[in-house]
């Protein structure tokens, strides 16, 4: 080394290396976290397909506009949730984030002439949303929902069925004591009318309103019913109801909802206040709850008619409803009540080796019995084989398919792991008889 020149163990290697975490109000999901997601999208993608819903993606990203002009303006989503994305030129367009699915799905109803198709049109869409929300239990600024939209029926009917295959998510899911909160908001014949009782009323009360709530007294009264201050409560309570505002037509769309209802078994309470949160509704609005547990937080998912928003968003006049379910608000509440919210399934079988080294011939293997669709996991580290065979079982593996000098002959041992049985059995035969057993569930 030259003289006067010194490497020190600083100056080679940061004093500390930086530490990157998930993003705030995000959380990666860990196999066992993902296996819940799994299993919950299951659900929701065998209800679509039995109640006729067809599965599509849109972006995750829309123009901003499609929001604001689809979820309005004056909505906690637009105002303070909408995870707006930084254009890189002057002219570049605005985009957001998508903070639910009804808006693009409808959006996608319009760009490409879904009015053509059989109505109605009934779609579905599982994924993520985003919303720049404060992180809390069960609220997430990245989070899953399904998404079930039925646009093109008027009818009271699709309602109920909308409601029906809501609730029955949550009984197959497994989530106890969930209820339907139910009411109708009106329409634009009706509200108008109502919304000046409300304003007034509202008004009246102008002293003990917070802030966001007089502002939200002359953009939006309706909104003020749905408010999350808990100094609203009172005024909520005594504030003049919709149900004694409606007007013929929507009484009597009202009253046939609650009989298809009925006449499913669906229980459902009527709830007067219930407005949702988006500018899009219409009549029926709805949401599920756990008994016992209806905060304003405590929504498993929720939601109702929108005969407007297709109009709204550049298509011609065209009624529509659906619903949003949270897949994390699930997860919580299954585990709140201590159910197991994933069903992981450990591997048919382990192909293991008495030859620590020989790697090659447990891959192959292996590929054979991945060839015929059969869960294996193959043990490629140089360990004992009593050591992979302890792994196996831990993994709840119901066999192991051992390789040894057999196979020179076209044999493998095949152990059953459950059974604590061994036999020899032909290469050739070794996925017929791993298929018979994994669909009999007997050993050997």
């Amino acid at each position: 080394m030259a003289r006067g020149l010194r490497v020190t163990t600083a100056s080679r290697y940061p004093s500390a290396m930086p530490s990157y975490k998930s993003p705030r109000g995000t959380r990666d999901l860990l196999p066992e976290t993902r296996a819940g997601f799994s299993r919950l999208e299951g659900i929701a993608r065998s209800l679509a397909a039995r109640y006729g819903y067809r599965e599509m993606e849109i972006p995750l990203f829309e123009q901003a506009a499609v929001f604001e002009r689809g979820i309005g303006a004056a909505t906690d989503v637009v105002e303070k949730e909408l995870f707006r994305i930084a254009p890189r030129t002057e002219d570049s367009e605005a985009w957001a984030l998508r903070p639910e699915a009804t808006a693009g799905i409808v959006r996608a109803f319009v760009q490409h002439g879904m009015h053509t198709w059989p109505q109605p049109v009934k779609l579905t869409v599982v994924g993520p949303m985003f919303r720049y929300d404060r992180p809390q239990a069960g609220r997430y600024r990245q989070f899953w929902q399904w998404d079930a939209e039925a646009i093109g029926d008027a009818g009271p009917a699709v309602d109920a069925e909308v409601i029906e295959m809501g609730r029955r998510f949550y009984v197959e899911a497994g989530v106890p004591d969930v209820q339907v909160l139910l009411n109708s908001i009106g329409d634009s014949a009706c509200r108008p009318a109502y919304l000046a009782t409300l304003k007034a009323y509202f008004a009246d009360h102008s002293a003990e309103l917070p802030e966001l709530e007089l502002r939200r007294l002359e953009l939006n009264p309706l909104r003020l019913l749905d408010s999350k201050d808990p100094s609203m409560k009172a005024l909520i309570a005594t504030a003049p109801k919709i149900s004694d505002h409606l007007c013929e037509a929507c009484e009597v769309h009202f009253e046939a909802v609650k009989a298809h209802l009925d006449a499913m078994g669906v229980p459902y309470r009527l709830e007067p206040t219930l407005v949702r949160g988006l500018d899009y509704y219409a009549r029926t609005s709805f949401e599920f709850y756990r008994q016992g547990a209806e905060g304003q937080q405590q929504a498993l998912g929720g939601g109702g008619r929108y005969d407007g928003l297709v109009e709204l968003l550049g298509g011609r006049a065209t009624p529509a409803i659906g619903f949003a379910l949270g897949l994390d608000r699930v997860l919580l509440a299954l585990a709140e009540v201590g159910a197991d919210a994933a069903v992981e399934v450990p591997p048919l079988a382990v192909v293991a080796g008495a030859d620590p080294a020989d790697t090659v011939s447990r891959l192959r293997v292996a590929a054979l019995l991945r060839a015929e669709g059969l869960s294996v996991r193959v043990e490629l580290a140089p360990r004992k084989l009593s050591r992979q065979l302890e792994t196996a079982s831990k993994e709840h593996a119901h066999f192991a398919v051992i390789i040894g000098d057999e196979l020179a002959e076209g044999n493998v041992q095949l152990k059953d792991l459950e059974a604590g049985t061994q036999r020899l059995v032909p290469l050739v035969d070794l996925a017929r008889e791993l298929a018979r057993a994994a669909k009999s569930h007997r050993h050997g």
